[in-house]
């Protein structure tokens, strides 16, 4: 199973999304590091809309997220960005 199949399990499990795109960025980091190659699931991208972002800050929404992500980000996954939403707030997607 890839990386971004276990994100999107976890987050559809977790917050139940009305919309959920996770995208591998990692192509875009090629060479920021010596080890950062561009291959490999290093840099992934969240956007979510769930419910249960509704009445939390967007840190909340964040930390919710990192948490529920953090053994994916202890066994090498670089980098994050995450863009939460509750239904009806403007999304940039």
């Amino acid at each position: 199973m890839t990386l971004r199949t276990r994100i999107e399990e976890k987050l559809v499990a977790a917050f139940a999304p009305e919309r959920l795109s996770v995208i591998d960025e990692s192509h875009l980091h090629a060479g920021h590091q010596p080890d950062i190659t561009g291959t490999g699931e290093t840099h992934m991208r969240v956007r979510i809309v769930s419910a249960e972002f509704a009445g939390l800050s967007r840190l909340a929404r964040h930390r919710a997220i990192t948490d529920l992500l953090k053994p994916e980000l202890d066994a090498g996954l670089h980098a994050l960005a995450v863009e939460p939403a509750a239904p009806g707030e403007a999304t940039r997607w």
